[in-house]
């Protein structure tokens, strides 16, 4: 993996999350996911970010944890949005894929960084 292209796809997750999210049914449970989705799924590029600014390999590790829980809880609402049938499977199947190959790849470079410590 080239060395910028977490970072883009970081960001074009962000991007995606907020379509998504403005694509969401105006209603009570609508919103509150709505709400969820844009600020963990906005926050992973974010912290990703962060991340490559670190000071040392124990804070580069604690904020790629970071961006770890927010892919994984990008995921849990996506998850929720088809479970409460707010949208299809197929409507945000690619979504969800893409933050399971960020969350795969945000894993294996924690598990590097562990070793190198």
């Amino acid at each position: 993996m080239k060395e910028d292209e977490l970072r883009k796809r970081t960001q074009d997750f962000a991007l995606r999350v907020i379509r998504l999210a403005n694509a969401l049914p105006n209603t009570p449970e609508g919103r509150v996911i709505c709400n969820q989705l844009l600020r963990c799924g906005t926050s992973v590029g974010a912290n990703y970010r962060a991340a490559k600014r670190a000071k040392s390999t124990a804070d580069f590790i604690n904020k790629m944890g970071t961006v770890e829980e927010e892919t994984d809880e990008s995921m849990y609402w996506i998850e929720l949005i088809v479970e409460a049938a707010l949208m299809s499977q197929k409507r945000v199947s690619s979504l969800y894929n893409e933050a399971n190959e960020i969350l795969s790849m945000t894993v294996s470079s924690i598990k590097t960084a562990k070793k190198r410590r």
